[in-house]
């Protein structure tokens, strides 16, 4: 294998003689235009191939084991769940992005306890002002309960067919973040509306925090600001949420990919 740059090849000519579903066109539209600026399938497959040289019995794919001629976009989705958890996660994102635009995340305009924010303001005005307000929100809502539910029935499914043995122990652990990952996202993301339910969601949290040993005041000062709910509170789930998490989380779905990719779908043990 050389990283040596291959031939002046005419690839939109080459796609136009495929018969490929839209899907597939797109997918590799968009892998050429990638590989032409970073070479990234030099790179996957030197580190391909450099695994295969160490791991001579890894299993065949579903693909390769039953000859489907790459049409895995009809039925790998349903077989491992994880496709179905990063498409919401993409919906998520997309409309959390638009959201973002109208959020206020401040505590400001509450004279007592219980009084309504200008975060919870914020979201009100989305709902009934902003055209289509509410169903972005509910969009983005929806996205993200069916992303947590598709990344446990994907950790169940890798779980009782055993795709998490040998020699897939590392991607395994990854997705144990992920899914850890995935609940502190939703728990962030409740948060922000600032009202009574999320008030005590967060109360309960830095309650967790406490309650941990040896870093637990640690713990609710970096994650919650301080042991008492409050600005500083909001603040730091809005960051978590929209700066933190997404980057983090998007380059754990990368990497966790990539080795799928490597390694192929596991078959049942």
């Amino acid at each position: 294998m050389s990283l040596k740059k291959q031939d002046e090849m005419d690839h939109n000519a080459w796609l136009k003689k495929q018969d490929l579903t839209v899907i597939e066109t797109a997918f590799l539209t968009t892998l050429i235009w990638l590989d032409k600026r970073l070479r990234i399938v030099d790179y996957l497959e030197l580190l391909e191939t450099m695994y295969y040289r160490a791991n001579l019995q890894m299993p065949k794919s579903h693909t390769e084991q039953y000859d489907l001629d790459n049409k895995f976009w009809y039925w790998y989705p349903l077989y491992s769940l994880g496709s179905l958890s990063i498409i919401a996660y993409l919906v998520a994102a997309i409309t959390g992005a638009l959201l973002g635009f109208y959020y206020s995340p401040s505590t400001a305009g509450a004279a007592a306890q219980g009084d309504p924010t200008a975060a919870y303001d914020s979201l009100v005005m989305i709902m009934t002002d902003v055209q289509f307000g509410y169903m972005l929100r509910s969009i983005h809502k929806w996205a993200a309960q069916f992303m947590t539910a598709a990344v446990f029935l994907h950790m169940l499914r890798v779980y009782f067919t055993g795709s998490y043995k040998e020699p897939r122990e590392v991607n395994w652990v990854l997705g144990v973040v992920l899914i850890a990952l995935t609940l502190f996202f939703g728990f962030s993301g409740y948060v922000l509306p600032w009202k009574q339910l999320s008030f005590w969601a967060a109360q309960i949290g830095v309650e967790m925090a406490l309650a941990t040993p040896i870093i637990g005041e640690w713990a609710a000062q970096l994650v919650f600001g301080g042991f008492t709910l409050g600005q500083a509170t909001l603040v730091r789930m809005y960051i978590l949420h929209v700066f933190v998490l997404p980057f983090v989380v998007t380059g754990l779905i990368a990497l966790h990919v990539g080795i799928v990719w490597v390694q192929g779908i596991a078959e049942p043990h």
